[in-house]
């Protein structure tokens, strides 16, 4: 069948008319360098080429970021002397204070610089941020925010979201995102905490120095082929029109709520809201259950920085006769984890699963996301076992009281944990980041994003506040609590196995979300 039209006059039935108007379409909201629209089939700007550049910053901010957290609770206790639970606390607080800024720094980003220039200010910070020890943390702090809401954003913006040829694109950038950081923190947690260990401090803050410096020139050389998101001027802030969409239903609520008002004071109340204000915010309000939800699962990956450090820190490290490994690079294999599980799921899941469900994505967001959180409770669980062991040896070699004795115990022990784990994060993380871009409309993405770090930093700051409120109760009376400085009398297997209870829970919330959540019309699920 030939349908008359076109440039050549006819349609043939190998060229679908559909096929021709979605590549001819320009692509909604994206500009190039110059602020020009142009054409969904002008392969010149956006795709793989450009969204690679962004991985390159994406990998050097991880092994950056990581580079200072992975050892940080060694460098506290070691260095300023603080205890255990003091420095679990402060890691906590700081990694709390990164994943909250994106709050703020993706409101700017949607609503006024936008996304190239916020990741471009991020990555000058980074690189100023080594000058002084403390100011340079919230300093990283800062250009990690960035990152976090813009930076992923903008590499899936080079992706078009009503291209059905992208869209598979798309969900394997936040894949390869999340490879991008594993690599980066594997690099740092086995090279860089190395050179922390036995050649200082200095030297490893230079060379984080010198990465971000060299990222910035790889993501500087790509702005002729970005494509860019436009900020409409004449439109209003979305994020103030969803304030005053909230603020209207509130006083919908008194209103009608009030037995001496009329139900058309109640629709005055609520007139001046458009149609797109409304969904907006719904699209937002409908997101919040899964952020409370979620909660739990950031407080259970907060102990693989901390608590599992100090944990491998008491273990045998040793290679042969003279090498040790530093307790903080056992992390590396949480990294590795991710890469591998993150690179399977990508290339041989997904395209077997969606020969059975005909999804883009292979299986839905919320399924990917749920699946995480159940190998968050095994994670714990096994965790929870592995320390029993180590305090048994402990007590079976008489090593309760001299807390610096090496505890006969092999440190390989630690691995299935880490890397369920990893797997963990492999489908929650990922799972989070995509849901939370998708979900939201087009002039909120990176306060979508910024919505998803923020459940890791209020979760970093539940787990410093729960392990400063646990300390403080089993410690009572004299006792050692289960935090105690010397391991050996601490009990952290208790605490595994209430992360664990409390996971099992949260996975059960969770179902009982995901079975009434619908998603967005226009979202690929």
């Amino acid at each position: 069948m030939e349908v008359t039209g076109g440039v050549d006059g006819v349609y043939s039935h190998e060229e679908p008319l559909l096929q021709n108007i979605i590549t001819d379409k320009y692509i909604q909201g994206m500009v190039n360098y110059k602020g020009e629209k142009f054409t969904m089939n002008n392969g010149e700007f956006g795709g793989w080429k450009s969204a690679s550049r962004v991985l390159v910053i994406d990998c050097v901010d991880a092994f950056v970021f990581f580079g200072i957290l992975s050892n940080l609770i060694s460098y506290l206790t070691n260095q300023f002397g603080q205890s255990t639970a003091t420095a679990a606390q402060n890691v906590n607080i700081w990694v709390g204070v990164v994943f909250m800024l994106p709050l703020l720094i993706g409101f700017v980003a949607d609503s006024y610089l936008g996304r190239f220039r916020i990741v471009l200010v991020s990555s000058c910070f980074c690189i100023l941020r080594f000058a002084f020890f403390f100011f340079s943390l919230y300093l990283v702090a800062i250009g990690a925010a960035g990152f976090a809401t813009c930076a992923p954003a903008f590499g899936a913006d080079q992706f078009d979201g009503q291209n059905p040829n992208e869209i598979k694109s798309k969900s394997s950038f936040f894949n390869w995102w999340q490879i991008g950081i594993s690599v980066g923190g594997t690099a740092a947690n086995t090279i860089l905490n190395y050179i922390q260990d036995n050649l200082g401090w200095g030297l490893g803050f230079g060379i984080l120095c010198i990465s971000t410096a060299v990222a910035l020139i790889v993501f500087l050389s790509g702005i002729k082929t970005y494509r860019y998101s436009v900020i409409d001027e004449a439109r209003e802030n979305p994020l103030l029109g969803v304030t005053e969409v909230l603020v209207a239903d509130a006083k919908n609520w008194r209103i009608t709520s009030s037995s001496n008002t009329s139900k058309d004071e109640a629709v005055e109340a609520f007139a001046g809201n458009s149609n797109a204000k409304v969904e907006e915010a719904n699209s937002l309000l409908r997101l919040f259950p899964l952020w409370i939800i979620c909660l739990i699962y950031p407080v259970v990956i907060a102990q693989n920085m901390t608590l599992f450090t100090k944990q491998s820190s008491t273990m045998d490290r040793s290679i042969g006769l003279k090498f040790q490994i530093p307790a903080a690079s056992l992390q590396l294999f949480i990294g590795l984890s991710i890469i591998l599980f993150a690179a399977v799921y990508d290339r041989l899941f997904v395209p077997l699963a969606r020969v059975f469900t005909g999804r883009p994505n292979g299986i839905t967001m919320l399924q990917r996301i749920g699946t995480g959180i159940f190998f968050t409770a095994i994670s714990m669980v096994i965790a929870a076992v592995v320390e029993d062991k180590r305090l048994k040896t402990a007590i079976d070699f008489g090593l309760l009281d001299p807390p610096n004795k090496t505890v006969p115990m092999s440190v390989w022990w630690l691995i299935p944990q880490y890397v369920v784990s990893g797997l963990a994060i492999a489908f929650t993380s990922i799972g989070l980041q995509e849901f939370f871009y998708d979900q939201v409309p087009n002039g909120l993405k990176s306060m979508g994003l910024a919505l998803n770090t923020s459940v890791f930093g209020v979760g970093n700051f539940a787990s410093g506040f729960l392990i400063s409120t646990v300390q403080k109760v089993t410690s009572a009376d004299g006792q050692y609590g289960w935090f105690a400085d010397n391991l050996n009398r601490a009990h952290l297997d208790y605490f595994y196995w209430l992360l664990a209870g409390l996971s099992t829970l949260e996975l059960f919330a969770f179902l009982c979300y995901s079975k009434t959540y619908l998603y967005r019309r226009e979202a690929s699920i």
